[in-house]
């Protein structure tokens, strides 16, 4: 190993036959690679050594090392920190450079807008000109396979399993359900094309006979069983068409069984009544992602006129989803709220009895 004004150069033999062997790079090397590196780099500036470090699997000699260098200084892709000067070898280079990404990203867009004239009109890739290269080059593979079955097939008719319409469109019945494949084909925007039956636990609830012909529904979920069974006997009584029983984090999966299990025409309404602790939050906020859904306010402010229980210290806590529970409540119940979660206490659902339970549920107003 060579030393040169703070830059290391690779030139044993051994690394050169490592690295020529499994880049399979000729004379030179792959300035596009590198520019893709450089457009996914996590910062706006780049010292020299850490150039050397991004680009070291494909330089063997100073020589090749500074004419890239000076190549992207040239293309002003690299442009040169003043500040921090330049070495005193020939040919000279900076010690630190300023990345020019919008360059870098002038090509990928070029690209993505290759792609749009050639893959399948439903196959909407205007998400990735906001993301970094890497996501696209990741996601690409799977997008062409899913292109090749649309040119063949067109969009199916007759809903099926995701494991089945997985393979039919990648070729691995676990893509859809395990291997982020929802997640892409929801980029892409055709997931609800593909009439795909979701492969969860089946949603658990009771129905209310007397509202299932109203225009507007409401339906409440409640994380734990207790609380489920505390409300089902004063189902009736209420203004909601469903209770539904959450069962702790099934609930953020099987609500996507909701509209084949309630097949009702009418505009849905959720509530989300859950223990007031980390775990709690988090699971109203993901299940959000899936389903708009609102907290069941009255429900956690009778919880915060009680005396809170301490436990919970081991949950993990979740910033995003504290930020958005609080912004459901006054500046004085967040206060209260935060203090709470600083000295490891919590509120059950439990702590609200049964009489209470159903009183809340029914007399309160929820149109408002």
């Amino acid at each position: 190993m060579a030393m040169v004004d703070d830059v290391i150069i690779s030139s044993t033999y051994a690394e050169k036959e490592r690295y020529i062997g499994k880049y399979s790079l000729g004379r030179g090397f792959q300035m596009e690679q590198l520019k893709r590196l450089l457009a996914t780099f996590p910062k706006k500036t780049i010292s020299l050594g850490e150039l050397e470090e991004l680009i070291k699997p494909w330089i063997h000699t100073y020589d090749e090392f500074s004419k890239t260098i000076l190549q992207l200084e040239d293309e002003r892709i690299l442009e040169m920190v003043k500040s921090k000067g330049r070495t005193t070898r020939s040919p000279s280079l900076a010690f630190h450079y300023r990345i020019d990404k919008s360059l870098l990203m002038g090509d990928f867009h070029k690209e993505l807008q290759h792609y749009r004239n050639m893959i399948h009109p439903s196959i909407k890739i205007d998400w990735y000109y906001r993301k970094d290269p890497s996501v696209w080059k990741n996601d690409l593979p799977m997008i062409m396979k899913i292109d090749n079955y649309l040119k063949r097939y067109s969009f199916p008719t007759e809903p099926v399993p995701a494991p089945e319409r997985s393979v039919e469109l990648v070729g691995d019945e676990k893509w859809i359900t395990d291997g982020g494949g929802k997640e892409l084909l929801e980029r892409i925007g055709i997931f609800n094309s593909l009439h795909i039956i979701p492969v969860s636990e089946p949603l658990m609830f009771a129905v209310n006979p007397t509202k299932v012909n109203e225009t507007t529904q409401l339906h409440l979920i409640v994380e734990n069983k207790t609380t489920y069974q505390g409300l089902l006997p004063v189902l009736k009584e209420t203004a909601f068409s469903t209770l539904i029983y959450g069962s702790g984090k099934k609930v953020i999966s099987s609500i996507e069984q909701f509209s084949m299990q309630y097949p009702v025409d009418a505009h849905h309404h959720f509530y989300y009544f859950g223990d007031i602790d980390r775990e709690g939050i988090s699971i109203w906020y993901f299940l959000t992602k899936k389903q708009p859904v609102s907290l069941a306010l009255p429900f956690y402010r009778a919880c915060l006129q009680k005396d809170a229980v301490a436990g919970k210290e081991y949950q993990k806590e979740r910033t995003e989803a504290l930020e958005a529970f609080l912004r459901f409540f006054t500046a004085e119940e967040q206060s209260q709220l935060k203090s709470l979660f600083e000295i490891g206490m919590y509120y059950p659902q439990e702590i609200i009895k049964t009489h209470e339970l159903q009183q809340i549920w029914r007399e309160s107003n929820w149109t408002t």
